[in-house]
């Protein structure tokens, strides 16, 4: 008789990784929910308690437990404050893909999360929209968006598009890089670059001073087309077999590369946890942990050489932002900073509460509107209070919501990759 309990045996929360938790409560001061709400079941270590409880026989997976799982933002701040250190990003990943596939969504849950799947992840349907968001915006229509009440408020989801919708011409979107981008100067070693989705579409120039900054600084850059996506948003959401096969394009995709950059905080942290998402696809785990291994943010990567290239000065107060799943899911914060630090004339202004997730984490700001807006408000605040003149994030989703909420507040924030900075100083210095 099979026993019954609200997690099945596809991957469920480790126990042995549930038992690291000894509930010191170090994670609630940077949980951005617990925050928020100061509810012990929207902690780190609250949450834990309930994916124990969905291990135990005759355990069922109430909508109760659904509701606290889903306001996690998975943003991994308990990660970098736990003293046992719990792995409270893999239990929330596979606890997540158990609601997914256990647990009945509404049809209109269901739809949202559909359409954010079927139109992100996919960069030629995401190319399709920036003529009618292009439209949108000369009719006023985002600025609308960012309004509340009335009959903005009943737009529902497509007003949090809206808000969010980046200022990219038909012409930036639709631009594409070469296939092989050859060093300049001493060649130093070569890169596999992933393009990713929303970044090469949306921020198809972050791409481009991706690989002009490589290739200055001595790398040969292979940029192939495919594959569309490394399947971090759907991982992130709990839609593992999406995940899996978008992991299984992606290693094949780069499998000759010594290393393989990345420049999307996200895709960095999910392609790093490849070796866990494969560990039950038979002959794809050794696979998936030595690709795994060659997975670098082009910060770790640029960091750990000396420039080669000349920086010229940029004179200007920059905050930087720390992106969750890089500074918590990948462990990188000094690697950026040093790179923005030996701009010459650049000032690099610290904002209060860097640990707190800015309330985009991939598709959480269209799912939990409110709860991202606050934070979101939070995050801006914080930024503005160093008096900095533009934002430094190496995220698309944290650029997203951060000039969303600018521009919402009235305020000018640019917000610039490191890579857009660094490859400016390069040209200034004549690279």
């Amino acid at each position: 008789m099979a026993v019954s309990r609200a997690f099945d045996e596809r991957k469920p929360p480790q126990r042995d990784v549930i038992d690291d938790c000894v509930h010191c409560g170090f994670c609630l001061p940077t949980c951005p929910t617990y925050a928020l709400w100061g509810e012990e079941m929207d902690s780190p270590r609250g949450r834990i308690v309930l994916m124990r409880e969905g291990l135990e026989e005759g355990s069922e997976l109430s909508d109760k437990m659904v509701t606290h799982l889903d306001r996690c933002l998975g943003c991994m701040a308990c990660v970098t404050a736990c003293p046992s250190g719990v792995r409270y990003d893999r239990l929330i990943e596979d606890a997540r893909a158990q609601v997914e596939r256990r647990h009945e969504r509404t049809p209109r849950e269901r739809a949202l999360r559909e359409a954010i799947f079927e139109t992100f992840t996919h960069p030629g349907r995401l190319r399709a929209l920036v003529p009618g968001l292009a439209a949108a915006r000369r009719l006023g229509l985002t600025r609308i968006a960012q309004r509340k009440g009335g009959l903005v408020d009943r737009l529902g989801p497509l007003k949090d598009m809206l808000a969010m919708a980046p200022e990219v011409t038909v012409g930036a979107a639709a631009a594409s890089l070469p296939k092989q981008t050859p060093a300049r100067g001493t060649r130093r070693g070569s890169v596999g670059f992933l393009q990713g989705c929303v970044q090469r579409v949306f921020f198809a120039d972050v791409n481009r001073a991706t690989v002009e900054v490589l290739a200055a600084e001595g790398f040969d850059v292979y940029a192939p087309r495919m594959p569309r996506c490394c399947g971090a948003l759907q991982l992130h959401s709990g839609y593992d077999e999406p995940a899996v096969e978008l992991a299984k394009k992606t290693i094949e995709a780069f499998e000759g590369c010594d290393t393989v950059v990345v420049n999307a905080a996200g895709c960095g942290s999910a392609m790093k946890e490849y070796g866990h998402l494969l560990r039950e696809e038979p002959g794809w785990l050794e696979r998936a942990s030595a690709f795994a291994e060659k997975v670098k943010d082009v910060t770790e990567l640029l960091a750990e050489v000396e420039p080669a290239a000349p920086r010229g000065p940029l004179p200007m107060n920059v905050a930087y932002h720390d992106p969750c799943h890089l500074a918590h899911a990948q462990g990188v914060r000094a690697e950026p900073r040093k790179l923005l630090r030996d701009i010459p004339g650049l000032e690099l202004c610290e904002p209060a509460e860097w640990e707190l997730c800015c309330g985009s984490a991939g598709i959480y700001n269209l799912v939990n509107p409110e709860a991202a807006s606050e934070l979101g408000q939070r995050k801006l605040q914080n930024l503005l209070d160093t008096g900095a003149e533009a934002v430094a994030a190496a995220n698309p989703g944290c650029v997203l919501q951060i000039a969303a909420h600018a521009r919402q507040a009235g305020r000018e924030l640019p917000v610039h990759h490191p890579m857009e900075l660094l490859r400016r100083s390069i040209e200034k210095g004549g690279g």
